[in-house]
């Protein structure tokens, strides 16, 4: 039922939700269809319902950002006023589902990317806490899980915590490993687009017949583990067969969220840990659902990278500030794990396989389109490379440019030379020699661009380097300089490009 849905009425609603939300904030100055809060709930129901390995917390994102998407389209409110609701929206449906206001807020900001203002942050933080509130009649303030009081029993526990963390981190590439991977098996075998839930949900229900806990939302597995009432050989196949279930149900395109599969592929970790704690420091009280607590923000902070949203979550369902240092240090020890070895969150890794890069709720798509030609400085400063020591030091103090292109007998260009290289030689008078030049001391280590290059080139050459400013080249001869792209000219451009596209709005 849900294949035709996702494929031809709205393709938006494949996945999760928050990479949508993502680009939509980015690309399409935060505007979402209406349709997608009807259609998004019933095909997120009926994929959970069915047993899909999927969260309901980025499908209430998507929703609750199509919700103030439509209202501002309907009171015709501004660019940026649309862009607030739907963070807005975003906030208020996370913080309702967990019934955590602070979590709501912190992840809009470090997930969706939103360009905060003080009058900004507090709207957001109103949506959080009224959402929070208004759900909780209907949730007859029955708290999601039951969770243990916490405690660290012992300051040596932080080691063990710190090795969790880098667990969940590998746990984190192991899953967006699984998700990422079956779509390309489906592009291979030629899968009509319709057909992949369906095929989806054959792969799940095989996985339910050997582990019916993989299925579903999965908080009743995460509430027997913070209660200590798993065994150790049951997490391990929890931990296993939830794994697939997951990559096959969001693999598969079907709606749901990644937050919810994060936290029981945490708690599943966490107790491990504990156990295996348990043998290794036998003397020690130590309590494997107090790892699981840990495991869940853990993970949910690789696979999002937003390990302040994941410690937040976590504390505001326990209100116990013991838990905040073993959350920290499991969190960023996660989170560096996944940027070493991966560099995106799982929303972040679906934009790009789209071609779709963010910065701070910009597409850096835009610098594709803006050409080196257009922003270089054609006024320049050169030097040819057997000028003396002297004359050099000489033209340095006449000249207002900090560098100087260094050129051979025919003009071609064959290295720069720097204030930094001439303060190099000068530190070391005893290595001074009169006929020494500017040959002698120029760097060749070059990194040029073109004309006809886009500044999308230019804007990762400049992060790979430590310059701030590289030679433009002829397209058709890579030695005939005639200008120069700096750092702060490829800000300034992006700057005025975005200002123009907001004026324009």
């Amino acid at each position: 039922m849900v294949g035709p849905v996702i494929t031809w009425l709205a393709p938006e609603l494949r996945g999760p939700g928050v990479p949508e939300v993502m680009e939509a904030m980015a690309l399409s100055e935060g505007r979402i269809r209406g349709r997608v809060v009807l259609l998004k709930t019933a095909v997120t129901a009926l994929m959970i319902s069915a047993g899909g390995s999927l969260g309901r917390e980025g499908p209430i994102v998507q929703i609750g950002s199509s919700i103030g998407s439509t209202i501002t389209s309907l009171f015709h409110l501004s660019t940026e006023q649309r862009r607030l609701a739907v963070a807005c929206g975003a906030a208020a449906g996370i913080a309702a589902t967990f019934q955590a206001p602070m979590a709501g807020t912190l992840f809009v900001v470090e997930i969706l990317l939103f360009d905060l203002e003080v009058v900004s942050l507090s709207n957001i933080v109103i949506a959080a806490v009224t959402g929070t509130l208004i759900s909780r009649p209907f949730l007859h303030e029955i708290s999601i899980f039951t969770i243990p009081e916490f405690s660290l029993n012992h300051s040596a526990e932080l080691g063990l915590y710190l090795g969790l963390g880098l667990m969940a981190g590998f746990l984190s590439l192991l899953l967006m490993l699984a998700v990422f991977s079956l779509p390309r098996l489906y592009e291979r075998l030629r899968v009509p687009a319709w057909l992949t839930p369906a095929c989806g949900g054959l792969l799940v229900g095989c996985v339910g017949l050997v582990m019916p806990r993989a299925l579903g939302v999965g908080y009743e597995s995460i509430n027997d583990a913070l209660a200590g009432d798993l065994s150790l050989s049951l997490v391990l196949f929890i931990l296993f067969w939830k794994l697939l279930a997951t990559g096959f149900s969001l693999g598969s395109g079907m709606s749901g969220g990644i937050f919810a599969p994060s936290l029981v592929l945490g708690a599943m970790l966490g107790s491990c840990v504990g156990y295996l704690a348990q043998v290794i420091w036998p003397e020690q009280a130590i309590f494997p659902a107090y790892y699981a607590l840990i495991g869940m923000g853990a993970v949910v902070s690789g696979t999002t990278l937003a390990p302040i949203t994941a410690i937040l979550t976590i504390f505001e369902l326990t209100y116990s500030y013991q838990v905040i240092l073993p959350l920290m240090v499991a969190c960023i020890a996660s989170l560096l794990v996944v940027r070493f070895f991966h560099g995106y969150s799982i929303y972040e890794t679906k934009l790009h396989l789209r071609g779709v890069h963010i910065v701070r709720g910009h597409d850096v798509n835009l610098l594709r389109s803006m050409w080196v030609a257009d922003y270089m400085d054609r006024e320049f400063q050169t030097i040819a490379e057997g000028t003396k020591l002297s004359e050099v030091i000489a033209q340095v103090e006449r000249s207002l440019f900090p560098h100087f292109l260094v050129l051979d007998t025919g003009g071609l260009l064959t290295g720069i030379l720097t204030l930094r290289d001439l303060k190099g030689i000068m530190a070391h008078p005893e290595q001074l020699q009169s006929d020494m030049c500017a040959a002698d001391f120029m760097s060749r280590d070059l990194v040029t661009v073109n004309e006809h290059d886009d500044m999308e080139r230019v804007f990762h050459l400049f992060a790979e380097h430590p310059y701030t400013l590289m030679p433009v080249v002829r397209a058709n001869n890579r030695r005939k300089a005639v200008g120069v792209i700096r750092e702060a000219s490829l800000v300034t451009a992006y700057g005025e490009h975005v200002l123009k596209q907001d004026l324009h709005s």
